[in-house]
Parts: C-alpha cells; structure tokens; sequence
C-alpha cells in the first residue's frame, strides 16, 4: 500500500510540475539585428550565353546589434553566393555577391537562402532571368525517322 502511495504521489507531482510551467515564450530581443534588402529579387533580364553571371544584393543593418550572416546557400550548384564574414555594424551596408553560371541556356529562377541571427533568421532571396542560345554552337541535326 506504501508503494502504491508513493507511486500514486509520484505521478501527481510530475504532472503538477509539468502543468504549472510556464509555456510563454521568451520576448524577442528588441534589439537584434535586421537586415533589409534594397531588393529580395534580382532581374537578370535577358542575356548573353557565357555572359557575366555576377550580381550583387545590397543590404543594410537597421537593428541595433551586429549583424552575422551565417550561411548564404543556393538553391542549386549553378547558383554560387559569397556573404561577408565579419559582423555587419548597427547602420552598416553590404552586399552579398551571386554567381550564376550562365552557359545554361534558357530561363532560369534560383533562389539564395540567407540564415543569420536578424529578428527574421532565414530570407529568401531570388535571381531570374533568361539565357540566350549560343550563337557559335552547331545547329542540331534532326535524322530522319528509319534511319
């Protein structure tokens, strides 16, 4: 019965516990950083095959802490972004750098996922546009049917 009782009590205890924790969330800090860019999507219009693939976003820090970029990740190989290192001041602007690589011909929309410690973590960035033919490659041959 004492074993019972203890077990019994136990039980109650832990589920107290649990009941009476508080469940709020911890207050966002009302002074971390933020990161604002001049623009979330880069046109790259239409261009050249094997033309220049690199563009830049430019951003700015408009929160009251340092800005750390900690990863900057294409949306596929073709789709290179090179981010500042070091933390971007409270008023500060930077760029990150894209490279896209343009002898992939035809229409193109890849995105760039930027993860930093600004009040909104993660951002998604786009870069889109369109690659001509290239004009000194062969035309395709078309065979026959039967041959």
């Amino acid at each position: 019965m004492k074993k019972a009782i203890l077990t019994l009590s136990i039980a109650f205890a832990a589920a107290f516990g649990a009941f009476a924790q508080d469940n709020t969330a911890a207050p966002a800090n009302p002074n971390a950083p933020e990161i604002s860019f001049d623009s979330e999507v880069v046109d790259y219009g239409t261009i050249e095959h094997n033309a220049d693939g690199n563009r830049q976003f430019k951003f700015k820090n408009t929160g009251k802490e340092p800005l750390i970029i900690a990863n900057c990740q294409g949306s596929c190989g073709c789709t290179v972004p090179t981010w500042p290192k070091e933390p971007i001041k409270p008023g500060a602007t930077a760029t990150i750098d894209v490279k896209y690589a343009t002898d992939r011909v035809g229409s193109f929309e890849k995105t760039i996922t930027v993860t930093s410690n600004a009040k909104t973590a993660s951002k998604i960035l786009r870069i889109k546009g369109v690659v001509k033919p290239d004009p000194t490659a062969a035309p395709a041959t078309v065979t026959p049917a039967g041959h």
